[in-house]
């Protein structure tokens, strides 16, 4: 039975997630209705439109939407059955404040949106807009399920969940889908076998971005156990999960080689379930991102704001091809499972997935409420948190740490106490090693960096002026 729905898209206008969706959305059977989008770059927006229509004359495309651009968010969610959120806060000039202000400290990231100081302050931009969401949510569309792609993810939906209990919210994270790759590339090398990963059964549970996987097997094989083997051969060289070339951490920026997931297993008994760039960032920062140097070693990159900006440019140009109708653009299902998720949720269906939700006590190591990531069970209307199995001591008091932290610069940034985010930022691992003194002008630096996203919501002169 084909179902009709509306999907609000906040962030309409992105240059990949929105189009990767959209085309998750047209491949899948059954669906129809219409896709509204808001982001506050109109023209963006209106370019993914476009891009639409092409979609929808593609012979590849079984679900026909009809592709809406608004310019109020109340009228973007009138009548919503999901809204789905992805949004960048701020530019890259507060990017760049975040990933590249904490180097002249020694301080190095990889990614810096999730924790360590970049995650902190892009927490500080976020959680404000993320409230008149939950707002606007509660009062317009209360019954619509809410999926969250925007990091820092956890305290995203943390914010959703706080200003509106009731609501049906969950983040999707990809990044244990690589993880899983990488299981199925260890049983190819081990044992021969041609495994995807939804053949396989994962046990994840974490914070997001540094999740863990405790149990893997396909059918009764125990793939963990084959890793110390894999290791033999593959751990000083490194092994990329993804496409042709196992060593395209040499020139890609967004790859790796797994040395890091290798390396915590050899330590814990239990797999980072990240992409490398990600786990290293909730580490002491003297592990695997001391310097770049050592990054190299560890075969993973420091993702540079100038890459960013480069590569949103070329996005850019490719969009307008698209819209134009001058380049098409490819029709087919993505790795990523949005989309599967919400047709359980419809009805059709089951579907075991990993996301974010509120501790009910799926990870009993962690505080109730905190934001977890497990799997969870996607049927009829409703999302069940699966129990996860418990976590090695020493990985626990890791996640611990860092789960510590996302719930204090939660509360800091709630109560707009610049004190309590201190806190919070100078108890990041990759802060372990800076004195008392650097710690406070790192952060004096990089909120008046990008004050102009923080003035309206915390009193920076003020505190500085005291400090």
């Amino acid at each position: 039975m084909k179902k009709n729905i509306k999907i609000a898209y906040i962030g309409g206008g992105s240059k990949l997630w929105a189009r990767t969706f959209m085309s998750d959305l047209a491949v899948a059977e059954n669906l129809g209705g219409e896709i509204a989008l808001y982001d506050i770059d109109v023209e963006a927006a209106e370019r993914n439109a476009r891009i639409g229509g092409y979609i929808n004359q593609n012979p590849n495309t079984k679900s026909v939407f009809e592709y809406k651009v608004y310019t109020k968010l109340e009228e973007t969610l009138k009548g919503a059955d999901f809204v789905v959120i992805s949004i960048l806060p701020g530019t890259f000039k507060e990017m760049r404040s975040d990933v590249h202000a904490p180097e002249k400290y020694g301080v190095y990231q990889s990614v810096g949106d999730t924790v360590g100081p970049g995650g902190v302050l892009r927490a500080m931009r976020t959680v404000p807009i993320y409230e008149g969401f939950a707002k606007a949510i509660k009062e317009i569309c209360p019954n619509a399920w809410v999926i969250n792609f925007t990091n820092p993810m956890s305290i995203c939906t943390k914010t959703l969940y706080d200003v509106f209990p009731e609501i049906k919210a969950f983040g999707c994270c990809h990044e244990v889908f690589h993880a899983q790759q990488f299981l199925c590339c260890v049983l190819k090398e081990i044992k021969g076998i041609d495994a995807t990963r939804k053949d396989i059964y994962t046990d994840a549970c974490g914070v997001n971005h540094f999740t863990w996987i405790t149990e893997a097997k396909y059918g009764n094989l125990d793939i963990l156990k084959l890793l110390p083997e894999f290791m033999e051969k593959f751990y000083e060289e490194g092994y990329y999960e993804e496409g042709e070339d196992r060593f395209a951490f040499n020139y890609d920026t967004f790859a790796y080689g797994n040395k890091v997931k290798m390396d915590m297993y050899n330590r814990y008994g239990a797999m980072g379930a990240a992409g490398d760039r990600h786990l290293a960032e909730f580490m002491p920062g003297d592990m695997y991102l001391k310097n770049p140097e050592t990054v190299k070693d560890w075969k993973f990159g420091l993702t540079t704001v100038d890459f960013r900006e480069k590569q949103q440019a070329e996005k850019i140009v490719d969009t307008i091809a698209m819209a134009n109708g001058e380049k098409e653009f490819p029709v087919v299902k993505s790795s990523e499972e949005a989309v599967e998720l919400m047709k359980a949720l419809m009805g059709f269906g089951t579907v075991v997935s990993n996301v974010n939700m509120p501790n009910k006590g799926q990870m009993s190591q962690l505080p109730l409420g905190s934001i977890v990531e497990t799997n969870c069970v996607f049927s009829n209307d409703q999302v069940k948190p699966v129990v996860s199995n418990p976590l090695p001591e020493e990985v626990a008091e890791l996640v611990q740490w860092n789960c510590a932290n996302i719930d204090k610069t939660y509360e800091g940034i709630k109560a707009r106490d610049l004190g309590t985010i201190f806190e919070a930022f100078a108890n990041q691992p990759l802060c372990e090693n800076l004195s008392a003194e650097d710690a406070k002008e790192l952060f004096k630096e990089m909120c008046l960096n990008t004050r102009e996203y923080l003035d309206e919501f915390y009193a920076l002169d003020t505190y500085f002026s005291n400090k």
